[in-house]
């Protein structure tokens, strides 16, 4: 193995809900565990969202990354909301 390139990946994600116009942020270092879990109804955060879809992930080498980028996601809504315009979950108008 390249010692150079991470061991483990750690992902940033986000599920969105046809019941719910909340999008969930998570962060993992397993995706397909994680999103099992949130399928499965076995995760409280998004439990009333079901069905829940995978909509985008990002990965990233260490934890700090990650987790960082989900912080940042959660806490400063101009990048999410250019997030969402990307891929397409808002429309480029501005409500007035």
């Amino acid at each position: 193995m390249n010692p150079a390139l991470p061991s483990s990946w750690y992902y940033v994600y986000l599920l969105k809900s046809d019941k719910m116009p909340a999008i969930y942020i998570g962060c993992t270092n397993d995706l397909v565990r994680r999103l099992k879990e949130h399928v499965e109804g076995k995760v409280y955060s998004t439990k009333k969202m079901l069905p829940v879809e995978l909509i985008y992930y990002e990965a990233y080498p260490f934890k700090d990354w990650a987790y960082e980028r989900e912080k940042s996601l959660k806490t400063y809504g101009s990048g999410l909301s250019k997030l969402k315009l990307r891929l397409g979950l808002t429309s480029g108008g501005r409500a007035g």
